[in-house]
C-alpha cells in the first residue's frame, strides 16, 4: 500500500529571502516597494523588526529602528530579510532585519568622499597584520591561505600572483593615503618577487615567473610549472599576467629600476612565446620546457586562447605600465588586445547569446566543451570587457568599443543580476531555455563579480551621461557594501548566499587563496573613489608618489593620471613635492617634471574635474 502525502492546511510552505527596493511608501507596520526591475513588494513590520544604517568597513554599528519614520522617504534604497510566507494571496514579506543605504540627506553614502579609501585603509591593515603581525614584512613568512579570522596557514606555498595582489593592494593603499607603512610591505613583496620567484633565461632574454615556492617543514621547494588541475604542469598566461599586477602599480609610485625591467622582461616573454603573430591574440598555455603552445603535453590546453590569456593584460598589469612611461608599444598592445575583444569575443552565431564567447582554438572559432567552463558564461568577465573597454575609449576611442561595452552594459542587467535582492551572480548558461539563462552550478555570488559591476555602470555612466547606468552602479556598491564587509572578523567575504548570507564553506571561507588576496578588493576602492570624485560629483582627488633617486622615468617625467579618464575631464591642479609647492608640472597631460635629486622625493597631487564637465543624469531614484 503506498501512502499518499496531504499538503497540510494553511498558508503553505514559508522560507527566509532578502529583497532590495526603493522605498514608494511608509505607513504604519507596512513599506511599499519598487523592487530593481520596478516590480511592487510590501514588506509586513513586526515589534521584533531592527534596521541598521548601511557601514563602512571599521565603522561602528549605527541603529535606526526607531528612526524609520525620518529614514524611510519615497526613493530610498534599502535591503530587508526575513521569512516569506506563500499562500493563495501570493507571498507576504516579512521584515526581520532591514539595512537603509542612507537617508534623506545623503541617500547615497558610499559616494561620499573618502569611503572607498577608508575601506581600503581597513583592508590593508586586515591583510599585514594577518602575514606579518606587528612586526617588519618579511616575505619569507608569507602564505598563500589565509583563514576567514585572519590567521595565516603554517606551511602552504607560497603563490607568485598572490603575493603580486598583496603588494598590488599597498601600493593602492599608498596612493590613496600617502602611509609609508603600506609602501613599505609593497615594496618589500616586490623585492621578494624579483629574488626569490623570477627566472630569467638568459639565452631567450625573458622572464617567466615561478608558480610559487612550496613551504614545508623540512625545506621548500620551487614549483615552476602550475600545480593547478586544468592548468598542471604547463604555464599558463593569466598566472604570468598576475605575477606583475603589483609590481606595475609599484612601479607607478617609485619608478624602481628594476621593477621596469621585470616588466619589460615579462612583456617579452607574451611577445615571444604566448602571442600568435599570425593570427592575432595571445595563447592560454606554453609548454614550460619547450615554451610552444602547441606541444602535445598541453592536453586539453594546446593550440588554445581565451579571455584571461587576451583580455585580463589591460586591467592586470598593462594599462599601469602604460599610464607609467607613455610608450607607443604598449598602446600598441593594449590597443591589439581590445581589439580582439571586439572581432572575435562576441557571439555572432545565427542564434547569439549576449553572452562572449571566453574560450577559443588556435583559429578563434569557440571551444564550448573546455573543462569546467563548457557552454558556460562568467558574468563578471562580461562586466570587465564593458569596464575595460570603456577605458580604452578614453585612450582610443573606436565605434567597436563603445558599441559592445553599451551593448554588455545594457543587456547584463537582465541576465546577470538579482532583480529581487540586488547584486550580480557568477556562473550561468549562455543559452536561454524557455526565455531563462540557467544558473550552471549555483545562485551564489563573488566579491570580485560586484567589483567589475561597480567600476563597469560608474564609467558607462561617466562617458553617457546615462542615469540607468548610475543606477546600476549605485546598486552594485550598496549590496556589495551591505553584504561582502565582514564587520566581526574583518576584510571581505569571497561568496554569499543570493540573500547575501556569508558562504562560509570551503576555500570560500578564506580571506587568503589561490583566487583572493588583496586585488580586486584594492581596485575597487582605488577606482570607484577616483571615477565617483572626478567623473560623477565633480570633486578633487590627492594622489600620492614616492619616486626613488634612481627612478626609471624618461626624461624624470612622473606621470600620474590614475586612470585612462575620459580626455579633457580633468586636470592636475596642485603638486607638492616634499611639502613645498612645486610649478613644474602640465596640467591637461597630468606629468610632473621631477627635479634633479641624490634622494627620495615625496610627490602629492590633487587632480581636479573641469568646471564645465556635466555630470551624469542621477536618472530618478530607482525603477
Amino acid at each position: 500500500m503506498t501512502a499518499t502525502w496531504t499538503p497540510p492546511a494553511g498558508p503553505g510552505f514559508s522560507y527566509s529571502d532578502t529583497v532590495a527596493g526603493y522605498v514608494v511608501e511608509h505607513t504604519g507596520d507596512r513599506i511599499a516597494l519598487r523592487t530593481l526591475d520596478g516590480g511592487p513588494v510590501t514588506l509586513h513590520l513586526t515589534p521584533a523588526t531592527c534596521a541598521q544604517q548601511l557601514r563602512n568597513l571599521g565603522a561602528p554599528y549605527r541603529d535606526v529602528t526607531g528612526e524609520l519614520d525620518r529614514q524611510l522617504v519615497p526613493g530610498m534604497l534599502l535591503f530587508s530579510y526575513g521569512p516569506v510566507y506563500t499562500g493563495e494571496q501570493g507571498r507576504h514579506f516579512q521584515a526581520d532585519r532591514i539595512t537603509v543605504v542612507g537617508d534623506p540627506q545623503c541617500p547615497h553614502p558610499q559616494e561620499t568622499p573618502g569611503w572607498w579609501t577608508d575601506q581600503l585603509r581597513v583592508l590593508a591593515g586586515f591583510y599585514r597584520r594577518s602575514q606579518f603581525g606587528d612586526g617588519a614584512p618579511d616575505f619569507d613568512a608569507y602564505r598563500t591561505e589565509i583563514r576567514s579570522s585572519g590567521e595565516k596557514a603554517v606551511y602552504g606555498v607560497q603563490e607568485t600572483d598572490t603575493i603580486s595582489r598583496l603588494v598590488y593592494g599597498m601600493a593602492t593603499a599608498y596612493l590613496l593615503t600617502g602611509e609609508e607603512e603600506y609602501l613599505d610591505v609593497a615594496e618589500a613583496g616586490s623585492r621578494y618577487l624579483h629574488e626569490n620567484l623570477r627566472f630569467h633565461d638568459e639565452a631567450a632574454d625573458v622572464v617567466h615567473w615561478y608558480h610559487g615556492i612550496d613551504k614545508q617543514p623540512l625545506g621548500e621547494r620551487k614549483l615552476f610549472a602550475s600545480e593547478f588541475g586544468d592548468e598542471h604542469r604547463s604555464l599558463p598566461a593569466y598566472e604570468q599576467i598576475y605575477a606583475l599586477v603589483g609590481l606595475a602599480q609599484t612601479y607607478r609610485i617609485t619608478g624602481d629600476p628594476v621593477i621596469r625591467q621585470d616588466l619589460e622582461d615579462t612583456v617579452r616573454l607574451f611577445e615571444e612565446y604566448f602571442a600568435d603573430p599570425r593570427l592575432g591574440g595571445y595563447y592560454s598555455h606554453i609548454d614550460p620546457v619547450t615554451l610552444g603552445p602547441h606541444d602535445d603535453s598541453l592536453g586539453p590546453n594546446r593550440s588554445r586562447k581565451n579571455w584571461n590569456s587576451v583580455g585580463d593584460h589591460a586591467p592586470a598589469y598593462l594599462i599601469n605600465l602604460y599610464l607609467a612611461t607613455g610608450e607607443e608599444r604598449h598602446l600598441r598592445m593594449l590597443e591589439h588586445t581590445f581589439d580582439m575583444i571586439v572581432e572575435h569575443m562576441p557571439d555572432r552565431s545565427p542564434d547569439p547569446s549576449p553572452f562572449v564567447n571566453e574560450r577559443f582554438h588556435a583559429d578563434w572559432s569557440p571551444d564550448r566543451s573546455w573543462g569546467w567552463q563548457q557552454d558556460h558564461a562568467v558574468v563578471g568577465h562580461n562586466l570587465k570587457i564593458a569596464w575595460n573597454l570603456m577605458r580604452m575609449q578614453s585612450l582610443r576611442p573606436k565605434r567597436e568599443y563603445r558599441a559592445l561595452a553599451e551593448q554588455l552594459g545594457a543587456t547584463m542587467p537582465g541576465i546577470g543580476r538579482d532583480a529581487q535582492r540586488g547584486g550580480w551572480y557568477d556562473l550561468m548558461e549562455r543559452r536561454a531555455v524557455d526565455g531563462r539563462h540557467a544558473f550552471a552550478q549555483h545562485d551564489r555570488k563573488t566579491w570580485w563579480q560586484q567589483e567589475q559591476a561597480v567600476l563597469a555602470y560608474l564609467l558607462l555612466a561617466a562617458h553617457t551621461g546615462e542615469g540607468e547606468y548610475l543606477r546600476h552602479a549605485r546598486e552594485a556598491s550598496a549590496f556589495y557594501n551591505a553584504f561582502f564587509l565582514d564587520h566581526d572578523a574583518g576584510a571581505v567575504h569571497f561568496t554569499v548566499l543570493a540573500q547575501g548570507i556569508p558562504y562560509a564553506v570551503g576555500n570560500e571561507q578564506l580571506k587568503g587563496s589561490h583566487a583572493m588576496s588583496m586585488y580586486h578588493k584594492a581596485e575597487l576602492c582605488f577606482l570607484a573613489e577616483t571615477y565617483t570624485r572626478l567623473l560623477i560629483r565633480g570633486e578633487p582627488l590627492d594622489l600620492w608618489f614616492r619616486p626613488r633617486a634612481d627612478a626609471d622615468f624618461a626624461d624624470r617625467i612622473l606621470r600620474v593620471a590614475p586612470d585612462l579618464l575620459p580626455p579633457g575631464r580633468v586636470v592636475l591642479d596642485r603638486v607638492l613635492i616634499d611639502g613645498e609647492p612645486w610649478t613644474d608640472f602640465d596640467p591637461e597631460g597630468m606629468t610632473v617634471r621631477l627635479p634633479p635629486t641624490d634622494r627620495r622625493l615625496t610627490v602629492r597631487v590633487r587632480l581636479r574635474p573641469v568646471a564645465s564637465t556635466p555630470r551624469p543624469d542621477e536618472g530618478g531614484p530607482g525603477p
